[in-house]
């Protein structure tokens, strides 16, 4: 009895805040369709003056750099690696061989539980003598 009088609140509680909701909504789409208040005009805001800026300075000559030229020497080169001996790997066998057969014993019967049966579901609809149609005179 306690479950449904908690479910029967919750349903009133829900059933009054959508019903508050509706009619805020309504109120709300009356303002936005009631006429709507003229805006104040603004007071025109007179132009800054334009303040002149100096001329840019123009960039002075810089000297030009003159570098030492490059050696002429060759640069040293690297010494070679020695060559090692390449090892020889043995060959790769042509057959493979074969895998044992395991044969695994059979479970026992007695070990899973029996599943139930699933009914069928009917096809057609039952009839009922109390709700046939009157016959006809």
């Amino acid at each position: 009895m306690a479950a449904f009088n908690f479910h029967f609140v919750v349903c009133l509680l829900l059933a009054v805040s959508l019903s508050s909701n509706i009619d805020s909504a309504w109120a709300a789409r009356h303002l936005l369709q009631s006429s709507q208040p003229t805006q104040p005009t603004l007071p025109t805001i007179p132009p800054f003056p334009k303040a002149a800026l100096p001329p840019l300075p123009a960039m002075p000559n810089l000297p030009t750099a003159t570098l030492p030229p490059l050696p002429s020497t060759p640069l040293p080169t690297r010494p070679t690696n020695p060559s090692l001996p390449k090892p020889t790997l043995p060959p790769l066998p042509t057959s493979m061989p074969a895998i044992p057969n395991v044969a695994l014993p059979p479970l026992p019967a007695s070990s899973l539980p029996m599943m139930p049966s699933i009914p069928t579901i009917p096809t057609t609809m039952p009839s009922f003598p109390s709700l046939s149609p009157p016959p006809s005179n």
